[in-house]
């Protein structure tokens, strides 16, 4: 699946793609994401997510391009889960721009998962695109406004379990509103059986 999203960070296009060169700093702010190791253009990581009761962990590698020139960065991401047989990989470009409220961020990323989460059609998986890259976005912003890190160092933090990304809350509001249309299909068919039935008996 490919999917395509914009977001805006208020800074300069300078500013902003210095920032991108650090994945010490910028990995943190992906929802549910820690970054483990960092060796030049490589780098290992561990993600969680939770639908409803049931979390899924995936550790995975990953590598990263930059076209200067461009301003532009490519990864190629890949994992599993660590107590089941799910994948999951993708391959992610971030293109920067100037924008009139800052640097204007379009990502574009070609999505291959198998697993539990698979079960979640294109709609879905778009809906908890939005939300996940909303988050990245405010966080970034946050991480902006901060003095600069150690120069690609790894923070201690990263040690610890990263915090699960509930993917099931992010697709609740898409979930329900697929929901309606059939939902409101069986309470019509309700109301007209039981005005049937009343007519018939009166």
């Amino acid at each position: 699946m490919q999917f395509d999203h914009t977001f805006t960070v208020p800074a300069d296009p300078d500013e902003a793609w210095k920032l991108f060169h650090d994945l010490a700093r910028v990995a943190p702010c992906m929802p549910g994401a820690v970054l483990d190791t960092l060796d030049g253009d490589a780098f290992t990581g561990r993600v969680k997510v939770r639908i409803g009761a049931v979390q899924m962990s995936y550790r995975g590698e990953g590598t990263v391009m930059r076209d200067e020139a461009a301003r532009s960065m490519h990864l190629d991401l890949s994992g599993s889960e660590t107590r089941g047989s799910g994948t999951a990989s993708a391959t992610v470009t971030a293109t920067l721009a100037a924008g009139p409220d800052g640097t204007r961020v379009h990502v574009r990323t070609d999505l291959d998962i198998t697993g539990r989460p698979a079960q979640f059609g294109r709609g879905i998986m778009t809906e908890v695109g939005d939300r996940l890259v909303q988050q990245f976005a405010d966080r970034l912003e946050g991480v902006l406004r901060e003095r600069p890190g150690s120069g690609g160092q790894v923070p201690a933090a990263s040690a610890a379990e990263p915090e699960a990304v509930d993917l099931g809350a992010a697709a609740l509001p898409v979930l329900l509103r697929k929901a309606a249309v059939p939902t409101a299909a069986v309470l019509l068919a309700v109301v007209l059986v039981r005005v049937v039935r009343r007519r018939s008996r009166g």
